[in-house]
């Protein structure tokens, strides 16, 4: 006769070739609304819906998933802004400043923090790999914008570039201190000025 009772029902697991997409995913939320130290691994885990032999095989360490979420991160923010640079159109100068509206597109998003690199660097020691890579990301944004006022023909391209991406690193953490995303359309403001002048036009 067989048996009637019934049988706890068992969690669903997380199909082995989606498990490191969720985690990546769930982490990419948690990092960038706590802060990289305050999410923990376990909270991580359990959000994810994975085994924690899963989760370790993807990522040994911490620092391994913080990383994995850094080159996320680069991925999106340095598309946002080539895709706002390219959308002022083909010329450089306007370029340099088209940019900018990527950064007041991401102040006016739900739940904005500010930029995940100067986060992750405020809370990470310099030498570490986290430190390294977040000044890796930096100096390839403003290798660009350099890239971009050479185009343009300015005569100081580095000085230009230098201080079109302190613009840009005040504005994203303006929108976060201020709670203003107008802070924004100063930063377009100030970035149109400064290409004006190196550029010997008028402001």
């Amino acid at each position: 006769m067989k048996s009637t009772a019934l049988r706890t029902p068992q969690p669903a697991r997380t199909p082995a070739g989606r498990a490191k997409d969720k985690i990546l995913a769930t982490a990419f939320r948690l990092f960038y609304a706590q802060g990289l130290r305050a999410a923990g691994i376990d909270t991580i885990i359990a959000e994810s819906g994975v085994a924690k032999a899963t989760f370790y095989k993807y990522f040994p360490a911490k620092d391994d998933l913080i990383l994995a979420y850094l080159e996320k991160v680069d991925g999106v923010w340095t598309g946002q802004l080539h895709a706002a640079a390219e959308a002022a159109g083909p010329d450089p100068a306007d370029q340099l400043v088209g940019l900018f509206d990527a950064l007041a597109t991401a102040c006016r998003r739900d739940g904005y923090r500010g930029c995940a690199f100067i986060n992750a660097a405020a809370e990470s020691p310099s030498g570490t790999r986290v430190h390294d890579r977040t000044v890796a990301h930096k100096k390839k944004i403003s290798a660009w914008i350099r890239d971009l006022a050479v185009q343009a023909g300015a005569p100081e391209p580095e000085q230009l570039a230098r201080s079109l991406a302190l613009v840009l690193d005040g504005g994203l953490a303006s929108g976060v201190l201020d709670g203003d995303p107008a802070s924004a359309l100063t930063a377009r403001n100030t970035a149109a000025q400064l290409v004006s002048v190196s550029l010997g036009a008028k402001p």
